[in-house]
Protein backbone atom coordinates (compact mmCIF):
# COMPACT_ATOMS: atom_id res chain seq x y z
CA UNK A 1 0.00 0.00 0.00
CA UNK A 2 0.69 3.37 -0.36
CA UNK A 3 0.11 6.33 1.38
CA UNK A 4 -1.10 9.84 -0.10
CA UNK A 5 1.46 12.86 0.11
CA UNK A 6 1.77 14.86 2.70
CA UNK A 7 -0.48 17.69 0.90
CA UNK A 8 -2.80 15.61 0.81
CA UNK A 9 -3.14 14.21 4.66
CA UNK A 10 -4.93 17.83 5.40
CA UNK A 11 -7.70 17.35 2.66
CA UNK A 12 -11.01 16.71 3.79
CA UNK A 13 -13.50 15.42 2.01
CA UNK A 14 -16.72 17.36 0.98
CA UNK A 15 -19.00 17.87 3.75
CA UNK A 16 -21.81 18.79 1.14
CA UNK A 17 -20.76 15.22 -0.57
CA UNK A 18 -20.39 13.24 2.34
CA UNK A 19 -24.36 14.02 3.23
CA UNK A 20 -25.35 13.64 -0.50
CA UNK A 21 -23.52 10.04 -0.30
CA UNK A 22 -25.70 8.84 2.98
CA UNK A 23 -28.79 10.34 1.47
CA UNK A 24 -28.21 8.18 -2.26
CA UNK A 25 -27.30 5.06 0.20
CA UNK A 26 -30.58 5.26 1.83
CA UNK A 27 -32.51 5.87 -0.78
CA UNK A 28 -31.11 3.02 -2.78
CA UNK A 29 -32.13 1.06 0.19
CA UNK A 30 -35.99 1.98 -0.54
CA UNK A 31 -36.13 4.88 2.16
CA UNK A 32 -37.64 7.92 1.10
CA UNK A 33 -35.35 10.83 1.76
CA UNK A 34 -35.79 14.73 0.74
CA UNK A 35 -32.77 15.81 -1.09
CA UNK A 36 -32.18 19.36 0.19
CA UNK A 37 -28.51 19.15 0.76
CA UNK A 38 -27.11 19.76 -2.92
CA UNK A 39 -26.90 22.86 -4.50
CA UNK A 40 -28.35 20.93 -8.20
CA UNK A 41 -31.37 22.21 -10.02
CA UNK A 42 -34.15 19.77 -10.01
CA UNK A 43 -35.43 21.31 -13.53
CA UNK A 44 -33.89 19.43 -16.61
CA UNK A 45 -31.55 21.72 -18.91
CA UNK A 46 -33.67 23.97 -20.85
CA UNK A 47 -34.50 22.27 -24.37
CA UNK A 48 -32.89 25.02 -26.68
CA UNK A 49 -29.31 24.19 -24.80
CA UNK A 50 -29.98 20.55 -25.50
CA UNK A 51 -30.72 21.02 -29.34
CA UNK A 52 -27.75 22.72 -29.44
CA UNK A 53 -25.40 20.13 -28.07
CA UNK A 54 -27.49 17.70 -30.32
CA UNK A 55 -26.94 19.81 -33.44
CA UNK A 56 -23.05 20.12 -32.49
CA UNK A 57 -22.44 16.84 -32.49
CA UNK A 58 -24.10 16.39 -35.43
CA UNK A 59 -21.78 18.90 -37.50
CA UNK A 60 -18.88 16.49 -35.94
CA UNK A 61 -17.62 19.05 -33.33
CA UNK A 62 -16.01 16.19 -31.57
CA UNK A 63 -12.47 17.48 -31.55
CA UNK A 64 -9.96 19.19 -29.33
CA UNK A 65 -10.52 23.31 -29.27
CA UNK A 66 -8.19 25.86 -28.08
CA UNK A 67 -6.94 25.55 -24.73
CA UNK A 68 -9.08 28.82 -24.19
CA UNK A 69 -12.41 27.71 -25.80
CA UNK A 70 -13.84 28.49 -28.79
CA UNK A 71 -13.40 31.89 -30.27
CA UNK A 72 -17.20 31.70 -30.62
CA UNK A 73 -17.84 31.25 -26.55
CA UNK A 74 -15.40 33.46 -25.99
CA UNK A 75 -17.01 36.65 -27.57
CA UNK A 76 -20.44 35.21 -26.27
CA UNK A 77 -19.38 35.47 -22.89
CA UNK A 78 -17.37 38.92 -23.22
CA UNK A 79 -20.65 40.35 -25.15
CA UNK A 80 -22.72 38.97 -21.86
CA UNK A 81 -20.30 40.57 -19.46
CA UNK A 82 -20.48 43.89 -21.95
CA UNK A 83 -23.96 44.20 -21.64
CA UNK A 84 -25.33 42.43 -17.89
CA UNK A 85 -22.40 43.39 -16.17
CA UNK A 86 -21.10 46.77 -16.93
CA UNK A 87 -17.64 45.64 -17.55
CA UNK A 88 -16.12 45.84 -21.34
CA UNK A 89 -14.57 42.29 -21.61
CA UNK A 90 -12.63 41.58 -25.25
CA UNK A 91 -12.71 37.71 -26.13
CA UNK A 92 -8.98 37.54 -25.33
CA UNK A 93 -9.53 38.06 -21.44
CA UNK A 94 -12.21 34.97 -21.23
CA UNK A 95 -10.66 31.44 -20.32
CA UNK A 96 -13.69 29.10 -20.58
CA UNK A 97 -13.00 26.15 -17.70
CA UNK A 98 -14.57 23.14 -16.46
CA UNK A 99 -17.13 25.45 -14.11
CA UNK A 100 -15.89 27.39 -11.47
CA UNK A 101 -14.34 24.85 -9.69
CA UNK A 102 -11.55 25.21 -12.15
CA UNK A 103 -11.38 28.62 -12.05
CA UNK A 104 -10.91 28.29 -8.29
CA UNK A 105 -8.10 26.50 -8.34
CA UNK A 106 -6.29 27.84 -11.06
CA UNK A 107 -6.88 31.30 -9.74
CA UNK A 108 -4.96 30.14 -6.47
CA UNK A 109 -2.36 28.00 -8.20
CA UNK A 110 -1.37 30.97 -10.88
CA UNK A 111 -1.32 34.04 -8.81
CA UNK A 112 -0.25 33.39 -4.92
CA UNK A 113 3.01 31.69 -3.51
CA UNK A 114 3.30 29.24 -0.49
CA UNK A 115 3.32 31.60 2.70
CA UNK A 116 0.68 34.35 1.23
CA UNK A 117 -2.41 35.04 2.41
CA UNK A 118 -5.96 34.42 1.16
CA UNK A 119 -8.62 36.64 2.71
CA UNK A 120 -11.77 33.89 2.44
CA UNK A 121 -15.12 34.03 3.50
CA UNK A 122 -16.90 32.18 6.52
CA UNK A 123 -18.91 29.96 5.84
CA UNK A 124 -18.17 29.60 2.07
CA UNK A 125 -17.83 27.07 -0.32
CA UNK A 126 -14.80 25.08 1.25
CA UNK A 127 -13.02 25.03 -2.20
CA UNK A 128 -11.90 28.53 -1.08
CA UNK A 129 -10.03 27.84 2.01
CA UNK A 130 -8.56 23.67 1.17
CA UNK A 131 -7.01 25.06 -2.16
CA UNK A 132 -4.88 28.06 -1.02
CA UNK A 133 -3.13 24.85 1.40
CA UNK A 134 -3.29 22.83 -1.21
CA UNK A 135 -0.27 25.19 -2.57
CA UNK A 136 0.99 26.18 0.48
CA UNK A 137 -0.79 29.74 0.54
CA UNK A 138 -2.06 30.11 3.97
CA UNK A 139 -6.15 31.39 4.20
CA UNK A 140 -7.22 34.05 6.53
CA UNK A 141 -11.21 34.00 7.32
CA UNK A 142 -13.18 36.55 7.97
CA UNK A 143 -16.64 36.16 8.80
CA UNK A 144 -19.96 36.66 7.70
CA UNK A 145 -22.34 37.13 10.87
CA UNK A 146 -26.27 36.56 10.70
CA UNK A 147 -26.66 40.00 13.13
CA UNK A 148 -24.86 41.84 10.15
CA UNK A 149 -27.48 40.42 7.18
CA UNK A 150 -23.79 38.20 6.68
CA UNK A 151 -22.51 41.65 4.83
CA UNK A 152 -18.68 41.71 5.07
CA UNK A 153 -17.39 43.53 7.97
CA UNK A 154 -14.54 45.85 7.01
CA UNK A 155 -13.18 46.18 10.27
CA UNK A 156 -12.23 42.75 10.15
CA UNK A 157 -11.28 42.65 6.90
CA UNK A 158 -8.81 45.52 7.85
CA UNK A 159 -7.68 43.85 11.05
CA UNK A 160 -6.39 40.56 9.37
CA UNK A 161 -4.58 42.19 6.42
CA UNK A 162 -0.89 41.70 6.62
CA UNK A 163 2.18 42.76 4.46
CA UNK A 164 1.55 38.94 3.26
CA UNK A 165 -2.03 39.44 2.06
CA UNK A 166 -2.08 38.27 -1.87
CA UNK A 167 -5.78 37.80 -2.86
CA UNK A 168 -9.41 38.60 -1.31
CA UNK A 169 -11.71 35.86 -2.26
CA UNK A 170 -15.75 37.31 -2.22
CA UNK A 171 -18.96 35.19 -3.43
CA UNK A 172 -22.00 36.92 -4.41
CA UNK A 173 -24.82 35.99 -4.13
CA UNK A 174 -23.21 33.85 -1.54
CA UNK A 175 -23.15 29.98 -0.72
CA UNK A 176 -24.41 29.09 1.89
CA UNK A 177 -26.17 32.15 3.25
CA UNK A 178 -28.13 33.35 0.10
CA UNK A 179 -26.74 37.25 0.67
CA UNK A 180 -26.16 39.36 -1.73
CA UNK A 181 -23.50 41.84 -0.79
CA UNK A 182 -24.73 45.54 -1.07
CA UNK A 183 -23.08 48.23 -3.57
CA UNK A 184 -22.44 49.89 -0.45
CA UNK A 185 -19.98 46.58 1.06
CA UNK A 186 -18.69 46.45 -2.84
CA UNK A 187 -17.65 49.76 -3.00
CA UNK A 188 -15.87 49.54 0.23
CA UNK A 189 -14.06 46.42 -1.04
CA UNK A 190 -13.16 47.93 -4.04
CA UNK A 191 -11.42 50.77 -1.66
CA UNK A 192 -10.04 48.30 0.12
CA UNK A 193 -8.50 45.92 -2.33
CA UNK A 194 -6.72 48.96 -4.18
CA UNK A 195 -5.43 50.34 -0.87
CA UNK A 196 -3.88 47.01 -0.05
CA UNK A 197 -2.90 46.06 -3.90
CA UNK A 198 -5.08 42.91 -3.65
CA UNK A 199 -5.61 40.36 -6.44
CA UNK A 200 -9.72 39.96 -6.29
CA UNK A 201 -11.97 36.81 -7.08
CA UNK A 202 -15.13 37.10 -6.96
CA UNK A 203 -17.29 33.97 -7.06
CA UNK A 204 -20.53 35.03 -8.76
CA UNK A 205 -21.94 31.68 -9.83
CA UNK A 206 -25.20 32.97 -8.65
CA UNK A 207 -25.97 36.03 -10.18
CA UNK A 208 -29.31 35.36 -12.21
CA UNK A 209 -30.64 33.69 -8.99
CA UNK A 210 -31.73 37.48 -7.22
CA UNK A 211 -35.24 37.48 -5.78
CA UNK A 212 -37.41 40.43 -4.54
CA UNK A 213 -35.74 43.41 -6.66
CA UNK A 214 -32.39 42.54 -5.62
CA UNK A 215 -29.80 43.53 -7.95
CA UNK A 216 -26.45 41.81 -8.56
CA UNK A 217 -23.66 44.07 -8.94
CA UNK A 218 -19.98 42.54 -10.59
CA UNK A 219 -17.02 44.14 -8.20
CA UNK A 220 -15.13 44.30 -11.53
CA UNK A 221 -17.78 47.15 -12.84
CA UNK A 222 -16.49 49.83 -9.99
CA UNK A 223 -13.81 51.95 -11.34
CA UNK A 224 -10.32 50.90 -10.82
CA UNK A 225 -11.42 47.27 -10.03
CA UNK A 226 -11.54 45.50 -14.00
CA UNK A 227 -7.55 45.30 -13.73
CA UNK A 228 -6.87 43.10 -10.41
CA UNK A 229 -10.65 41.34 -10.03
CA UNK A 230 -11.04 37.66 -11.46
CA UNK A 231 -14.11 37.14 -12.32
CA UNK A 232 -15.63 33.47 -12.15
CA UNK A 233 -18.65 32.34 -13.27
CA UNK A 234 -20.75 29.50 -15.07
CA UNK A 235 -23.22 27.70 -16.39
CA UNK A 236 -24.20 24.99 -13.80
CA UNK A 237 -26.62 27.04 -11.48
CA UNK A 238 -28.76 29.45 -13.66
CA UNK A 239 -29.07 27.38 -16.82
CA UNK A 240 -29.18 23.90 -14.44
CA UNK A 241 -26.21 22.54 -16.50
CA UNK A 242 -24.50 20.99 -13.65
CA UNK A 243 -23.56 18.45 -15.52
CA UNK A 244 -22.36 19.94 -18.31
CA UNK A 245 -18.93 20.97 -16.33
CA UNK A 246 -18.79 24.23 -18.42
CA UNK A 247 -17.93 27.89 -16.38
CA UNK A 248 -15.26 30.50 -17.46
CA UNK A 249 -13.18 33.24 -15.85
CA UNK A 250 -12.62 37.18 -16.86
CA UNK A 251 -9.82 39.06 -16.16
CA UNK A 252 -7.20 41.36 -17.88
CA UNK A 253 -4.92 39.10 -20.43
CA UNK A 254 -1.93 39.35 -17.80
CA UNK A 255 -4.09 37.38 -15.79
CA UNK A 256 -5.56 34.89 -18.96
CA UNK A 257 -1.85 33.68 -19.46
CA UNK A 258 -1.27 32.77 -16.14
CA UNK A 259 -4.38 31.04 -15.56
CA UNK A 260 -4.50 29.12 -18.86
CA UNK A 261 -0.92 27.82 -18.06
CA UNK A 262 -2.88 25.87 -15.50
CA UNK A 263 -5.55 25.16 -17.10
CA UNK A 264 -3.91 23.59 -20.04
CA UNK A 265 -1.90 21.16 -17.74
CA UNK A 266 -5.05 19.94 -16.04
CA UNK A 267 -8.34 19.37 -18.87
CA UNK A 268 -6.70 20.94 -22.22
CA UNK A 269 -10.37 22.65 -22.91
CA UNK A 270 -13.68 22.24 -21.94
CA UNK A 271 -15.69 19.62 -23.91
CA UNK A 272 -15.99 21.11 -27.61
CA UNK A 273 -20.17 20.56 -28.09
CA UNK A 274 -20.78 21.71 -24.81
CA UNK A 275 -18.93 24.76 -25.53
CA UNK A 276 -21.16 25.03 -28.62
CA UNK A 277 -24.48 24.79 -26.36
CA UNK A 278 -23.19 27.59 -24.33
CA UNK A 279 -23.15 30.42 -26.71
CA UNK A 280 -27.34 29.36 -27.30
CA UNK A 281 -27.27 29.17 -23.66
CA UNK A 282 -26.28 32.69 -23.09
CA UNK A 283 -28.16 33.68 -26.89
CA UNK A 284 -31.48 32.16 -26.57
CA UNK A 285 -32.22 30.83 -22.82
CA UNK A 286 -32.89 34.10 -20.62
CA UNK A 287 -37.02 33.21 -20.64
CA UNK A 288 -36.16 29.77 -19.10
CA UNK A 289 -33.96 31.07 -16.31
CA UNK A 290 -36.42 33.98 -15.44
CA UNK A 291 -39.36 30.79 -14.95
CA UNK A 292 -36.72 29.31 -12.99
CA UNK A 293 -36.04 31.99 -11.00
CA UNK A 294 -39.98 32.30 -10.65
CA UNK A 295 -40.52 29.21 -9.10
CA UNK A 296 -37.27 29.36 -6.87
CA UNK A 297 -38.70 32.54 -5.30
CA UNK A 298 -42.06 30.64 -4.76
CA UNK A 299 -40.20 28.06 -2.80
CA UNK A 300 -38.13 29.73 -1.18
CA UNK A 301 -41.13 32.20 0.47
CA UNK A 302 -42.93 28.95 1.62
CA UNK A 303 -39.76 27.56 2.89
CA UNK A 304 -38.73 30.44 5.02
CA UNK A 305 -42.30 31.04 6.55
CA UNK A 306 -42.22 27.51 7.44
CA UNK A 307 -38.95 27.32 9.13
CA UNK A 308 -39.47 30.71 11.50
CA UNK A 309 -43.19 28.99 12.56
CA UNK A 310 -41.21 26.15 13.89
CA UNK A 311 -40.50 26.47 17.64
CA UNK A 312 -36.79 27.40 18.03
CA UNK A 313 -35.92 27.42 14.61
CA UNK A 314 -35.43 30.65 12.36
CA UNK A 315 -33.53 31.92 9.46
CA UNK A 316 -33.11 35.29 7.36
CA UNK A 317 -34.66 35.45 3.95
CA UNK A 318 -31.98 35.16 1.40
CA UNK A 319 -31.89 37.33 -1.51
CA UNK A 320 -30.15 35.12 -3.83
CA UNK A 321 -28.97 31.48 -4.74
CA UNK A 322 -31.00 28.70 -3.88
CA UNK A 323 -29.73 28.09 0.09
CA UNK A 324 -31.20 28.75 3.09
CA UNK A 325 -28.84 29.31 6.45
CA UNK A 326 -30.83 27.93 9.30
CA UNK A 327 -30.23 28.98 13.02
CA UNK A 328 -31.08 25.71 15.08
CA UNK A 329 -28.51 27.13 18.06
CA UNK A 330 -31.25 26.54 20.52
CA UNK A 331 -31.45 23.18 20.00
CA UNK A 332 -28.50 22.18 22.30
CA UNK A 333 -27.02 20.57 19.45
CA UNK A 334 -24.24 20.58 16.97
CA UNK A 335 -24.49 21.15 13.27
CA UNK A 336 -23.65 17.86 12.29
CA UNK A 337 -26.21 16.76 15.47
CA UNK A 338 -29.23 18.25 13.64
CA UNK A 339 -28.15 17.03 10.08
CA UNK A 340 -27.61 13.50 11.10
CA UNK A 341 -31.03 13.60 13.49
CA UNK A 342 -32.87 15.39 10.38
CA UNK A 343 -31.65 12.74 7.87
CA UNK A 344 -32.05 9.74 10.07
CA UNK A 345 -35.36 10.54 11.87
CA UNK A 346 -37.39 13.03 8.94
CA UNK A 347 -35.32 11.64 6.04
CA UNK A 348 -34.44 15.24 5.15
CA UNK A 349 -30.93 15.50 3.40
CA UNK A 350 -29.46 18.88 4.70
CA UNK A 351 -25.41 20.03 5.35
CA UNK A 352 -24.41 21.01 8.40
CA UNK A 353 -23.18 24.34 8.79
CA UNK A 354 -19.55 22.94 9.43
CA UNK A 355 -19.24 22.12 6.40
CA UNK A 356 -18.55 25.16 5.29
CA UNK A 357 -16.47 26.79 8.00
CA UNK A 358 -16.28 27.36 11.39
CA UNK A 359 -18.74 29.97 11.58
CA UNK A 360 -21.34 27.31 10.38
CA UNK A 361 -21.38 26.24 13.62
CA UNK A 362 -25.16 26.63 14.70
CA UNK A 363 -26.41 26.45 11.54
CA UNK A 364 -27.78 24.38 9.08
CA UNK A 365 -28.26 24.64 5.03
CA UNK A 366 -30.60 23.79 3.26
CA UNK A 367 -31.46 24.29 -0.70
CA UNK A 368 -34.11 24.75 -2.40
CA UNK A 369 -33.26 23.48 -5.89
CA UNK A 370 -35.74 20.67 -5.01
CA UNK A 371 -39.96 20.89 -6.22
CA UNK A 372 -41.86 22.67 -4.35
CA UNK A 373 -43.84 19.38 -3.77
CA UNK A 374 -40.92 18.00 -1.70
CA UNK A 375 -40.32 20.85 0.11
CA UNK A 376 -43.84 21.39 1.81
CA UNK A 377 -43.26 17.70 2.52
CA UNK A 378 -39.82 18.29 3.93
CA UNK A 379 -41.06 21.34 6.00
CA UNK A 380 -43.82 18.92 7.20
CA UNK A 381 -41.15 16.69 8.53
CA UNK A 382 -38.90 18.65 9.95
CA UNK A 383 -41.49 20.21 11.95
CA UNK A 384 -42.19 16.91 13.42
CA UNK A 385 -38.57 15.77 14.08
CA UNK A 386 -37.86 19.24 15.56
CA UNK A 387 -41.03 19.29 18.47
CA UNK A 388 -39.99 15.44 18.89
CA UNK A 389 -36.00 16.74 19.78
CA UNK A 390 -37.37 19.78 22.16
CA UNK A 391 -39.80 17.34 23.66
Amino acid sequence: MFDTSKRMEALPFSGIRVMMERATRMQKEGQDVIHMEIGRPDFDTPEVIKKAAYDSLEKGHVFYTSNYGTPELRAAIAEKLTKENNVAYAPEEILVTIGVGEGTYASIAAFVNPGEEVLVPNPVWLNYIHVPEFFGAVPVTYSLKEDRNYQIDMDELEAKTTEKTRMLVINTPGNPTGTVQSLETLQKLADFAKRHDLIVVSDEIYEKLVYGGTKHVSIASLPGMKERTITLNGFSKCYSMTGWRLGYAAAPVEFIKGLVRVHQYINTCASSFVQDAGIVALKEAEPDVQAMVKEYERRRNYAVKALNEMDGISCRMPEGAFYIFVNIKSLGKTSAEVADYLLDEAKVATVPGTAFGTEGEGYIRLSYACSYERIVEAMARMKKAFAELKA
